[in-house]
């Protein structure tokens, strides 16, 4: 076999190990991998990997292959970048070849005194993507006392080349698992939190909301204004119990939808009208979009109605005095269409697919003037796609925001027994 066939059968191996490298995405069996196929490649005793840390700046090595470091001590030994030949490759960005380490001043003996390994020869390539040198890969002791040659300077280049981008990515994927489990991490803790605290908070509440009432209706005229602002008070915060609830129920997937046949027309003037008085109290206009005949739809009352008062609290929230709010319900096709239109502050493009998300908040948090959880929005989003609905939002900045929510006449996984349907 001529040379050139040894170079293409070796061309053609280093294919199958790019192939093999970019497979794994596991840092530490990459690198086995890689050291294995070094020394393969070079016909090698051993190799090794010195990879550069890159909050400390230190070389050290990650992985070796070596007849006699079988316990793998040489792993996270560093190596000083100054005066080592490890370094020199590092710095330069040029392969190296040293025919006998033993004499060259920049071996660093200390590795081979602590594996018991003496380096006769060893060759070393710089680990790069673009320009950037991220360590060295290093083939130590031909087999045979023979001696590295400009093909294994190539064939090493070849390899380290692809171990380089695939270490990298390898990398890459490691950190973003990091993260993506300390997010899981984090929503865990955070969702145990509201879990906690709305149980918690449940029963002192029942408490002071019943002997409120109870005083309320005792002293009748003479209650005064300081007892019904406890009772407000009081509601509030029941309702942000009863939000947070709602949102664990929907993540845990213990929210169950009953389902009745009501008027969808109905149930929409009932909440304009509830919500009347409010935006009048703003110096706004609320008026309903409303057919002449019944829109009859079979879905969960109550979780529909928590849907319309989100959406219409929030459109008189962020609308400014003098403003307008149009809520709408038409037929579409099979399924019906409820509208809530504003023209209140707008909201950002950028801002429009995270307002669906938990505690997503336009305005900052330390200087928004709105007040709210962040959590409407997303138990909006949960239950109607728990009907089997879609929901999305659509603004003009400054000039207000229309969100559109399309209900199956029928909710999904709510199917009418034959009573219901003979009934109606």
């Amino acid at each position: 076999m001529n040379d050139t066939e040894v170079r293409m059968r070796q061309l053609e191996r280093i294919l199958e190990i790019s192939r093999e490298l970019t497979s794994t995405v596991a840092l530490g069996p990459l690198l086995m991998k890689i050291v294995a196929m070094a020394a393969e490649l070079t016909d090698s005793e051993g190799a090794s990997i010195l990879l550069q840390d890159a909050h400390t700046g230190e070389l050290r090595f990650c992985t070796a292959l070596e007849a006699g470091d079988p316990s793998g001590r040489l792993v996270d030994i560093p190596v000083p970048i100054e005066g080592s030949i490890a370094g020199t490759v590092l710095t330069s960005g040029k392969p190296l070849i040293v025919h006998d380490a033993q004499a060259d001043p920049r071996h660093y003996g200390e590795v081979g005194q602590q594996i018991g390994l003496k380096t006769r020869s060893l060759l070393a390539v710089p680990m790069q993507i673009k320009e950037h040198c991220i360590g060295v890969l290093e083939a130590v002791n031909k087999r045979d006392d023979q001696e590295f040659s400009q093909e294994d300077v190539d064939t090493l280049m070849d390899l380290a080349a692809q171990a380089a981008v695939a270490i990298e990515n390898a990398r890459l994927v490691g950190a973003l698992r990091k993260a993506y489990e300390r997010l899981g991490e984090l929503d865990k803790l955070k969702s145990d939190f509201i879990a906690i605290a709305s149980h918690e908070l449940r029963t002192p509440l029942s408490l002071i909301l019943l002997y409120a009432a109870v005083l309320r209706e005792e002293l009748g005229e003479t209650a005064g204004t300081q007892l019904e602002a406890v009772l407000r008070a009081a509601m509030r915060l029941q309702h942000i119990i009863e939000t947070m609830l709602n949102l664990r129920y929907l993540e845990t997937g213990q929210m169950d939808l009953g389902a009745t046949r009501f008027d969808l027309r109905a149930e929409v003037q009932e909440a304009c009208e509830e919500y009347k008085a409010l935006a009048e109290t703003g110096g706004l206009v609320l008026g309903a979009d409303l057919p002449d005949e019944e829109i009859p739809i079979y879905a969960d009352r109550e979780k529909v109605r928590v849907v319309l008062d989100n959406l219409i609290s929030n459109a008189v929230k962020f609308t400014h005095v003098g403003g307008r709010v149009r809520v709408a319900v038409r037929r579409r096709g099979e399924d019906v269409e409820i509208s809530v239109a504003d023209t209140g502050v707008g909201i950002p493009p950028q801002d429009l697919e995270g307002i669906f998300d938990r505690f997503y908040q336009v305005e900052d948090h330390m200087i928004r003037r709105h007040g709210g959880m962040g959590l409407g929005l997303s138990i909006v989003k949960g239950l109607v796609e728990l009907h089997g609905g879609r929901v999305w939002a659509e603004s003009i900045p400054g000039r207000g925001s229309r969100f559109v929510v399309v209900l199956p006449s029928c909710a999904s996984g709510a199917a009418p027994t034959l009573s219901e349907i003979s009934a109606s």
